[in-house]
């Protein structure tokens, strides 16, 4: 079953979006508060949560970083944040944080559950047994379990800078721009603001020079970003 945990403390928004998903097939779960959603999170072990920044104590982002941490859950669970601030850097702080999608309220229950179908086709897209490897210089992929490697080193990725970086391998030493990396990262599901690549983009050289000392990603200025990974 597609389980989705909707986390908001508003038990109005919790209804409408339950009532939304479960419409369109999906098993949905709530909490009303942070705390409530990690035990529903390493409990149920849903495998999506919808995350209401603003909630009293333990926010929505506190809950993201716990998760992305590891200290709840499934890191590579998709996380789609909801809040009422429109604001760019409002956003890029929930991506940074490792969120795949952000959703400004008052938003159409139709398009959240747009934007949830096409995050469990990326699921689907990557559990498919075909093409399952790439293997590029140092660089090691297994595509149906979501695991990379650098230099035998673990790559902690969430789904959106997997799919980047499977993106990239895939055209190594092509120049891609940030709509292709959409593209390709989330499938037919595309991010309005370059700021949300960049946000993820960071992140991803980030862990890629934690585990491997090297950062095979390059900008090209103007255009978008190539791997050019080191050989063995």
């Amino acid at each position: 079953m597609r389980s989705v945990l909707v986390v908001d403390d508003d038990p109005h928004i919790r209804d409408v979006i339950c009532f939304a998903l479960r419409r369109a097939g999906f098993e949905a779960t709530e909490a009303g508060d942070g705390e409530a959603a990690l035990v529903r999170i390493e409990r149920d072990k849903p495998k999506l949560v919808i995350l209401d920044i603003l909630m009293p104590e333990l926010d929505g982002l506190d809950v993201c970083r716990a998760v992305r941490g590891g200290s709840a859950g499934n890191p590579n669970m998709p996380i789609l944040l909801l809040s009422s601030k429109d604001a760019e850097v409002d956003r890029v702080v929930g991506l940074e944080l490792g969120a795949d999608d952000y959703i400004v309220k008052p938003f159409s229950p139709r398009e959240l559950v747009a934007r949830v179908k096409a995050h469990f086709r990326r699921i689907d897209s990557l559990a498919q047994p075909q093409g399952n490897e790439i293997a590029l210089g140092q660089l090691h992929m297994d595509l149906a379990a979501q695991t990379a490697t650098i230099g035998g080193q673990p790559i902690d990725l969430t789904r959106t800078e997997f799919g980047l970086l499977a993106t990239l391998a895939r055209r190594s030493g092509k120049v891609l721009n940030r709509e292709a990396l959409m593209n390709g990262a989330y499938v037919d599901f595309r991010v309005v603001s370059d700021r949300t690549i960049d946000s993820h983009m960071r992140r991803l050289r980030a862990k890629l020079r934690e585990a491997g000392g090297v950062d095979p990603v390059q900008t090209v200025h103007g255009v978008g970003f190539r791997l050019s990974m080191p050989e063995d």
